[in-house]
């Protein structure tokens, strides 16, 4: 038996027990190794769907050009839809993606735009904004944009639901899987749930994304959002194929967990995986160690792992890019809450006022010898205060003085949890005027300034010399 082109062998793809990494929960994990796909990733489904259906629409017509931004994995599942049915492919990515994403792309005969990964959605250099100006230029073509095309999730609906619910006949009790534009997580998530309401979905999420903040909150936080190295998931903008309402549960992770977990993925189960299967692994390990006593052989848990490593030889498996983002060092990576005890603004945190006047102020922060202010107003942060603004109004406007705090207030300091590994505060702390607040649980907020971050990383390279 033979296939009559390379897109009949999409989907079908194995359930592999994980026996290392979960060997001290009693329960059943399985993998959904999602690099049995022709194209290596779990986007080759989505690739496909989403070309029919601009086919079954006529919004593709023969000989034309498909454009879209992609991280790599949907472009290889567009590129070998367009190869098989003789459509041209011009897609966008960042430059922060693996080199091997390109050039697997230029491979399949498609063009690509390198694009800048720290610029906002709408900025018109984003990859976002790139590929939507493209395809309006460049005649008989289509953009597909997989966040917001419903083909995206219906195809998993249509196939990864189906497979799970098969493969494990019927027996799943939790699902996992990161998510970036949501159609996997969401179309699969909707199958399970109509065969079985109590089957448990857990999004996972990375730092520097607004996924995890907005499923607990409802809140589309840009204090979140920073760059970060993990590729193919999180969003800074909200896909509309992500349905929120299906998932149970959300956890995230951090890089530096991400990277470590895909090389133990390799080295410990023979799984040579991407950065993104790291992140939903680790995800899960820190659900289920949360939950632990909860699980009972019964559970059935599967996880997706969305690509192959071989994406990635030149980050995650590179020991010299590792050890150059700090991955392989001994010491486990800080977190805000380890620099929080040694903070300068620790013990009590102060603030001002929008109604108070810029000379209270002032005189505030020269009585107690410090550089920056954060404005709250009923217990939010509204507004922040440095040296550099106030100097600024001054000399502007001598008079600003007695205007109030409201008046001459620069943008909030961004506003993280305890959890927000290091590379996180350093990309924030770039960006920042100068500090970075800290959600505490009880409501208040404790501050961290550069020259903290500057002590603690002192501190501990010397306990580690």
């Amino acid at each position: 038996m033979w296939h009559d082109s390379i897109l009949e062998t999409v989907g079908n793809t194995p359930l592999v027990r994980l026996n290392s990494l979960f060997k001290d929960f009693p329960c059943t994990v399985l993998a959904k190794v999602e690099y049995f796909n022709p194209g290596g990733s779990v986007k080759d489904r989505i690739g496909v769907a989403m070309v029919e259906a601009a086919e079954r629409d006529g919004s593709l017509k023969p000989g034309g050009t498909i454009v879209e931004g992609t991280s790599g994995n949907t472009g290889a599942g567009i590129a070998l839809a367009a190869i098989t049915k003789g459509y041209k492919c011009i897609f966008t990515t960042t430059d922060k993606q693996s080199p091997e994403k390109a050039d697997m792309l230029r491979a399949l005969g498609a063009q690509v735009l390198i694009c800048p990964t720290n610029v906002a959605p709408e900025d018109p250099r984003s990859y976002y904004s790139v590929s939507r100006r493209l395809a309006e230029e460049t005649p008989n073509s289509v953009y597909l944009n997989q966040y917001d095309n419903p083909s995206n999730a219906s195809a998993h609906y249509a196939s990864s639901g189906p497979e799970v619910w098969d493969q494990t006949e019927g027996k799943i009790t939790h699902y996992v899987a990161s998510s970036g534009t949501g159609g996997t997580i969401s179309g699969t998530a909707q199958y399970l749930k109509e065969q079985n309401e109590d089957v448990q979905i857990i999004g996972v999420d990375t730092y520097g994304s607004v996924y995890f903040k907005y499923f607990h909150t409802g809140e589309f936080d840009h204090a979140e959002i920073y760059p970060y190295l993990t590729e193919g998931a999180g969003e800074d903008i909200l896909a509309k194929n992500m349905n929120f309402s299906l998932l149970d549960h959300y956890v995230r992770s951090s890089d530096r967990d991400n990277m470590l977990v895909t090389r133990r993925l390799a080295e410990e189960e023979g799984l040579f995986v991407g950065q993104s299967s790291g992140l939903a692994v680790n995800g899960a390990l820190k659900w289920m160690n949360e939950h632990k006593s909860e699980l009972t052989a019964d559970d059935v848990i599967v996880i997706l792992l969305p690509d192959t490593g071989f994406r990635y030889l030149s980050k995650t498996y590179n020991d010299t890019w590792m050890r150059s983002h700090g991955f392989l060092s001994e010491e486990t990576s800080l977190k805000a809450g380890d620099i929080i005890p040694n903070a300068s603004g620790s013990a009590q945190l102060v603030s001002v006022s929008p109604a108070d006047t810029l000379q209270e102020a002032i005189d505030r922060m020269v009585d107690l010898g410090i550089s920056q202010l954060p404005v709250l107003d009923n217990g939010s942060v509204v507004g922040s205060l440095t040296e550099s603004v106030v100097l600024n109004r001054l000399i502007e406007e001598p008079d600003a003085r007695e205007h109030p705090v409201s008046d001459n207030m620069g943008a909030p300091f961004p506003v993280v949890d305890r959890d927000t590994p290091l590379d996180g505060l350093i990309s924030l702390l770039k960006e920042a005027p100068g500090a970075i607040l800290i959600s505490e649980v009880d409501g208040t907020f404790s501050i961290i300034t550069k020259s903290d971050l500057i002590g603690a990383l002192a501190a501990q390279s010397n306990s580690g010399s």
